[in-house]
């Protein structure tokens, strides 16, 4: 018995509180409310379009054409604006041909074969078939194998089901571009700049890293910035996915026709180049670890060109925030970071430290294409920003060992 009291004790002590299980889901998802509130802000634009969308969808089919039950036609609608932005014209297009596909091949069959579990498994087969040769595109193969599971299933039951429903499809893909490009399009602007965020902060937060390693020496700062700038896959593809969707607003909305040679476009058209300037900033942090742990020369201005480099990146992303006319204080500080590379250079530095100072060189230029200036001006500005490529007489006393 004398043991039974702690025993009793201990087993009570791992039990949850009814209280401490409240407070627990609380903290959860008190924490991830800010979140879910995030999301919801940003899912707002394509839930009204797609309410729109739908609404308008179903008035043109219903009242306007008299078509029975269009189910389709709001669906058709949804399904579009479903897409990521920038390929719902080219998805419209699927949607109608899958369509057409799916129809065209129930017809035959049904002709051929007639209808039936094992017809309409055929007809499903042969659809998906044809439309994988004519496309690609998951979602035109999704279509026609759809469509042709209706027309086997209905046509026995639904006379003349075919035009209704090639209609629905013409009806809601249309209403999707009408509302993303008349009625309710959204600002390709502030798209690809809650896009474009992420990969521009990953750049510079990684520059920022690898400029404080330089200064400390700490070849395990740098690795981590080497392992995290490698995993941008998701950033750039949100930039780039972005970046379509912008052009393809400013072809299709009146709005923002004259956006497209502006801020717009310039954003647009950066994508390229950040993505080189990411590899290139990749080898230098590369270079930057090889340089710590061989014990090579670091000259204050190389961290400084580092840092320097990070800011131009954080600098262009303000300039297009805010669609200034010309982004030239990134082409400043792009510069800036090239000079104080260049007396990095001039100061002495190693096998790896060259390496890294002719990165810099390579990533400001990248910044400065992304700035849309021609590729032989972004040279011509490097060049000149670095200066003469003369360095002093090497001294052996502070030769490293060489890299790898």
């Amino acid at each position: 018995m004398a043991g039974a009291g702690p025993s009793r004790e201990g087993s009570g002590a791992t039990r949850t509180r009814p209280g401490g299980r409240i407070a627990d889901l609380s903290r959860r998802w008190g924490g991830a409310l800010p979140d879910r509130l995030r999301r919801v802000r940003a899912g707002l634009g394509l839930a009204a379009q797609a309410g729109l969308a739908a609404g308008l969808a179903w008035w043109v089919a219903d009242s306007l054409l008299h078509i029975a039950q269009p189910v389709f036609a709001p669906i058709s609608a949804v399904v579009t604006l479903a897409a990521s932005v920038g390929q719902r014209l080219r998805r419209t297009v699927e949607l109608v041909v899958g369509v057409a596909l799916g129809i065209l091949t129930g017809d035959l069959l049904i002709g051929a074969i007639g209808v039936g579990a094992w017809q309409l498994g055929v007809m499903v087969l042969l659809a998906i078939l044809v439309a994988a040769f004519v496309g690609r595109s998951p979602a035109l193969v999704v279509q026609a194998g759809a469509t042709a599971v209706l027309i086997g299933t209905l046509t026995p039951l639904v006379s003349n089901l075919e035009l209704p429903r090639f209609a629905d499809a013409l009806i809601g893909g249309g209403a999707a571009l009408v509302v993303t490009a008349v009625l309710l399009p959204l600002n390709p602007l502030r798209l690809i700049n809650r896009s474009a965020g992420p990969a521009l902060d990953l750049l510079a937060d990684q520059l920022d890293a690898t400029a404080a390693a330089l200064r400390e020496r700490d070849a395990v700062r740098a690795r981590a910035a080497r392992d995290r700038l490698r995993n941008n896959k998701a950033e750039l593809g949100a930039f780039g996915e972005a970046a379509q969707g912008a052009r393809e607003a400013s072809t299709m909305s009146p709005v923002y026709w004259s956006a497209r040679e502006g801020p717009l476009g310039r954003y647009a058209k950066a994508v390229e180049p950040v993505d080189r300037a990411m590899r290139n900033s990749g080898t230098l942090i590369r270079r930057t670890i090889t340089l710590i742990e061989d014990g090579e020369p670091i000259p204050a201005a190389l961290p400084a060109a580092v840092s320097r480099l990070a800011g131009s990146v954080r600098m262009l992303h303000r300039e297009f925030a805010r669609g200034a006319a010309e982004p030239t204080r990134t082409r400043e500080e792009a510069e800036r970071a090239v000079a104080d590379a260049g007396h990095a250079y001039r100061a002495g530095v190693g096998f790896s430290g060259a390496v890294v100072v002719a990165q810099v060189r390579t990533a400001a230029s990248d910044l400065l294409v992304a700035t849309a200036l021609p590729q032989e001006e972004a040279n011509r500005r490097v060049r000149r920003a670095f200066g003469p490529l003369t360095p002093p007489e090497p001294d052996p006393r502070r030769d490293g060992p060489v890299a790898d």
